[in-house]
C-alpha cells in the first residue's frame, strides 16, 4: 500500500483527490495539507511514500520544498500536480527533485498510473514531453525560453511574478537579498527588459504563449 500525501492550496482539489483514492486498493491517503511548510511539518511526524503536490503555495513554494525533500528525505517521491504549462515548468521541477509532472487536466487513471510509477522508482512525464526531451525539441517559444533558465532563476522568477519582494524571496529561498538582486539582473538581461514591471509582464507573456 502506497502512503500518499496530498498537498494543494485549493480545498476542493484536496477533497476530490481524497474521495477518488478512497476507492483504490493500492493507494492510501495518509494526509492532506495546503502549503509547503505544512508538507515539511507533516513528513517529520508521519510516514509518506509519495507526495502529490502543487507548486504554487502561499507559504514555501514547490521548488523550494523539492530541494528540502531531495536533501533530507530522498526516499519520499514527489509528483507535481499543476495547472502550470508542462513544457514551461516540468523540466525544472525534475531538476529540483520531483519524480514526475502531471497536468491537472489528466484523468484519475493517469494520476494513479503516475503515482504507481514514481513509487516504484520511475519518472513520470507525458508522452509528448518525453518525446520533446528525447529529441531536444520544444513545442513553443515559451518552453525554449524557460529551458535557458537555471532552476534557481526559474524559482526567483516564479516568486517575482506572484508579487514577492526581495526580502521575502531571500527568506523563502534561504539566500541573501544581494543574491536575489543578482538573479533579477540576470533575468532582466535574458528577457531583455529594464525594470521589474516589464520583467513580470514578460514572464507572464512567455507562460501564456
Amino acid at each position: 500500500m502506497i502512503k500518499l500525501l496530498i498537498a494543494d492550496n485549493h480545498p476542493i482539489v484536496r477533497k476530490g483527490l481524497e474521495v477518488l483514492f478512497s476507492a483504490t486498493s493500492d493507494i492510501e491517503v495518509v494526509g492532506s495539507v495546503d502549503d509547503g511548510e505544512a508538507i515539511l511539518e507533516f513528513i517529520k511526524k508521519n510516514s509518506v511514500d509519495v507526495i502529490l503536490m502543487e507548486t504554487d503555495f502561499p507559504k514555501l513554494n514547490g521548488l523550494t520544498v523539492l530541494r528540502y525533500l531531495k536533501s533530507d528525505y530522498p526516499d519520499i517521491k514527489s509528483l507535481i500536480f499543476s495547472a502550470q504549462p508542462e513544457e514551461v515548468y516540468a523540466i525544472n521541477t525534475i531538476k529540483a527533485g520531483a519524480s514526475g509532472y502531471l497536468s491537472k487536466s489528466v484523468n484519475i487513471i493517469t494520476i494513479t498510473e503516475a503515482i504507481l510509477r514514481v513509487a516504484d522508482g520511475g519518472i513520470y512525464l507525458s508522452n509528448e514531453l518525453t518525446q520533446q526531451v528525447a529529441f531536444g525539441t520544444r513545442t513553443n517559444k515559451s518552453g525554449s525560453f524557460y529551458k535557458k533558465l537555471s532552476t534557481r532563476e526559474s524559482e526567483v522568477l516564479k516568486l517575482l511574478t506572484i508579487g514577492r519582494k526581495n526580502k521575502e524571496i531571500s527568506k523563502e529561498l534561504n539566500i541573501n537579498e544581494k543574491t536575489v538582486s543578482t538573479y533579477k539582473a540576470r533575468l532582466m538581461r535574458k528577457l531583455k527588459v529594464s525594470n521589474l514591471i516589464d520583467l513580470v509582464n514578460q514572464a507572464k507573456l512567455n507562460e501564456s504563449s
